[in-house]
């Protein structure tokens, strides 16, 4: 999973630029999906972890920050 460990080196700041850049895109497919011109389907069940898991990270560096 190359992924998580990139959300991993990020800090706060940037993963929470990556989490909104991500709710923007998953609107825009959420919409595609409603017009019906949405073409890959997978992306938005990709799209919707990869938010989960920027969350999961950036909660676990808010903690650590708050307990050093």
């Amino acid at each position: 999973m190359a992924k998580i460990d990139d959300f991993r080196t990020m800090t706060v700041d940037q993963l929470d630029d990556e989490l909104l850049k991500l709710k923007k895109e998953q609107f825009n497919l959420r919409f595609q999906k409603a017009t019906g011109q949405l073409e890959n389907t997978s992306r938005v069940r990709q799209v919707r972890r990869d938010i989960a898991r920027i969350k999961t990270v950036a909660q676990t560096k808010r903690a650590a920050a708050v307990s050093k």
